[in-house]
């Protein structure tokens, strides 16, 4: 059994003021294997983000299931933690503190508490910020911090929404390096949403395309790219390969959600 399963997964909004509904996503299936690294691809507004939202029990499926370890996904829950575009971080807490809510309201105790928050402080290369607050740090350093958040509370599933789309190239490609650094360690089962083909092709197993709104999977491709990955893969012919066959796929939904309107 696949530890995530997505089954014919439907999400319609409803009218208002005598608007008709609005039907982002058809139904959709998806099986993700435990340890998995999957990125899904899609032109804008095909409901990668409503996908995702329903998997982390944000948003409820108008038809379908969500299954994580055979159990259906009913709401939020600390086995799935989420990484988004905003950095969504506490401006009160500090670096530590932030890291270290979801283990209180765990009610884990605080030396473990420290304990957990110097290990992914060290891992995502924040020591001596530790008593930072986040406007004092950069873009990717609340993201560094956001996604030491959601690590510390050890969830099984890994969702993020295009958690580098704020960032400027360069560090979006350092935050990409350290991101696979973390799952080749800890390897988490990875639900990762972007608009970067480039991105999709260098994180991910396994590229899930979805088509233009209602948004469904049309297209999956497997990356066979050996770990630990170095940032010269991108240069290389396979990698173009999968680039420009991709970026057909992408293409083609692109324009077909244009002419929609």
């Amino acid at each position: 059994m696949a530890a995530l399963s997505i089954r014919e997964v439907s999400r319609t909004f409803p009218g208002g003021r005598g608007r008709a509904p609005t039907q982002a996503l058809s139904a959709s299936s998806l099986e993700v294997a435990d340890n998995d690294f999957i990125t899904i691809l899609g032109p804008s507004g095909c409901g990668k983000s409503t996908l995702l939202r329903i998997v982390a029990g944000l948003d409820v499926a108008s038809s379908g299931t969500v299954l994580l370890d055979g159990a259906p996904v009913a709401g939020p829950g600390a086995d799935r933690g989420m990484v988004f575009q905003s950095y969504t971080l506490f401006p009160w807490l500090t670096v530590r503190e932030n890291i270290c809510f979801g283990l209180r309201e765990q009610a884990v105790p605080a030396a473990r508490q420290a304990e957990i928050a110097a290990h992914f402080i060290a891992q995502v290369g924040l020591r001596g910020f530790e008593d930072h607050f986040p406007k004092m740090l950069s873009g990717g350093m609340q993201q560094r911090t956001a996604l030491a958040r959601a690590l510390a509370n050890d969830p099984k599933v890994l969702l993020m929404d295009e958690p580098f789309g704020a960032l400027d190239h360069q560090t979006r490609e350092l935050m990409q390096e350290l991101l696979l650094d973390i799952w080749e360690t800890h390897r988490k089962t990875v639900l990762f949403v972007t608009h970067d083909i480039d991105e999709a092709i260098f994180m991910a197993n396994r590229v899930v395309v979805m088509s233009a709104r209602p948004g469904r999977i049309k297209h999956e491709e497997t990356i066979g790219f050996a770990h630990p990955r170095d940032y010269r893969i991108k240069t290389s012919i396979d990698f173009a390969r999968h680039k420009a066959r991709l970026t057909d796929e992408i293409r083609v939904e692109t324009q077909r959600a244009a002419l929609a309107g």
